[in-house]
């Protein structure tokens, strides 16, 4: 349900203002301690950044896509690991139970994601299935009242803090590639269920995954999503286009601050006699960034809209992660030149960024994933 103009601008004015005084500042703190401060995180939820796309009758905000989108270009613009801390209540970890889960489900989980209280987890990636997600091999055994589940997830994002893990099996190993798959909602504190330590990354510190890993995990039946087998992969791939286009304005979130900081620092820093923002080479560079980053909240607004619309966006939503991913890489590159020494020091945070916004081309699909989804469906369009 989309917010009217003043309390939608409202709330926009509180992201950015929370962005601005509160994360900020905070940003050298969780990538050196590794870890967002418990008050911070109380703080995000009482602002109800929780539960932005999760509908208001369970205790979300409820906006639509260019909402979402419109909030993420706010909360973008400080260390991504704020934003992942939300992400996946608000992405991935919920719209599946939202799209094709049961009404004893959605009540029974839903409230606590949208609070807050609750965090979810998508489990999918294994070691041997990243991009061909299709090839699992977690497998759910049915069992006398319901299920076992065996095998193990990797790079889970939020696993070391989840309550509940969106868990995608095998339940028919007759039925080959993505037909046999189920999602399980399975929570924390289960029998079966261990978490192995958090992983040691190249950047985005503050945010946590961890490989998930189930042993004779014996769940319910009605644990399956929506209580109904084989549907998994459907449910999975349902929920892509708006966590595509939900990281694209994270993108460009990012890509906006580190022009920011690049301009302002190219204002400031003087050789041969004047700031080198006067030079036409360190003018190209800027020029060029804010030109990409531009493109790609243009394309990210468009297909929030369209989306909104209830029209087909696949081909869409996979061309803004593929331009806005790769954009923020190259304007992070640019950041850093601009810098200089500086740009190489963990002091002024840039750095950082640059370490941070590699991950955006892995992660969700990756660039090379998002090609083949362009391309299969441009041939299929066709035909």
């Amino acid at each position: 349900m989309a917010l009217d103009l003043q309390t939608m601008q409202g709330l926009l004015e509180t992201v950015s203002r929370f962005v601005r005084e509160r994360l900020r500042p905070l940003e050298h703190q969780v990538a050196d301690e590794d870890a967002i401060p418990a008050d911070v995180r109380r703080e995000i939820a009482e602002l109800g950044l929780f539960g932005l796309s999760i509908p208001e009758e369970f205790g979300g905000l409820g906006l639509t896509m260019e909402e979402e989108v419109r909030v993420a270009f706010e909360l973008g613009k400080t260390s991504p690991a704020f934003r992942s801390l939300v992400g996946t209540n608000n992405g991935i970890g919920s719209q599946g139970l939202i799209l094709d889960g049961t009404e004893e489900q959605k009540w029974r989980y839903l409230p606590r994601l949208a609070s807050g209280e609750m965090i979810s987890s998508f489990a999918l990636t294994e070691p041997e299935a990243g991009s061909d997600a299709a090839s699992l091999k977690t497998a759910a055994r049915r069992v006398d009242g319901g299920y076992v589940i065996n095998g193990t997830k990797r790079f889970i994002t939020n696993a070391p803090h989840a309550g509940l893990f969106t868990v995608f099996a095998r339940t028919d190993p007759e039925q080959p590639g993505a037909r046999g798959v189920s999602a399980f909602l399975v929570e924390a504190g289960t029998p079966g269920l261990t978490l192995g330590p958090i992983d040691r990354k190249m950047g985005q510190k503050g945010s946590h995954t961890c490989d998930v890993i189930f042993a004779d995990c014996h769940v319910p039946a009605e644990a399956v999503l929506g209580e109904r087998e084989g549907q998994g992969f459907g449910t999975a791939m349902k929920v892509l286009d708006r966590g595509r286009l939900h990281i694209s304005a994270i993108c460009v979130a990012m890509a906006e601050r580190l022009i920011e900081d690049s301009l302002r620092y190219a204002m400031e820093r003087k050789q041969f006699g004047q700031p080198i923002a006067e030079f036409q080479l360190v003018q190209a560079m800027l020029a060029d960034s804010r030109t990409e980053a531009y493109a790609a909240r243009c394309m990210a607004l468009e297909t929030a809209r369209r989306k909104d619309r209830l029209e087909d966006v696949a081909t869409e939503a996979a061309c803004c992660k593929l331009f806005a991913s790769e954009m923020v890489g190259r304007v992070a590159d640019r950041a850093v030149q601009i810098h200089g020494g500086a740009g190489y020091m963990a002091d002024y945070g840039i750095e950082r960024f640059y370490r941070d916004a590699r991950l955006f081309r892995i992660y969700e699909g990756t660039s090379q994933i998002q090609q083949l989804v362009i391309a299969r469906n441009m041939i299929k369009e066709l035909s």
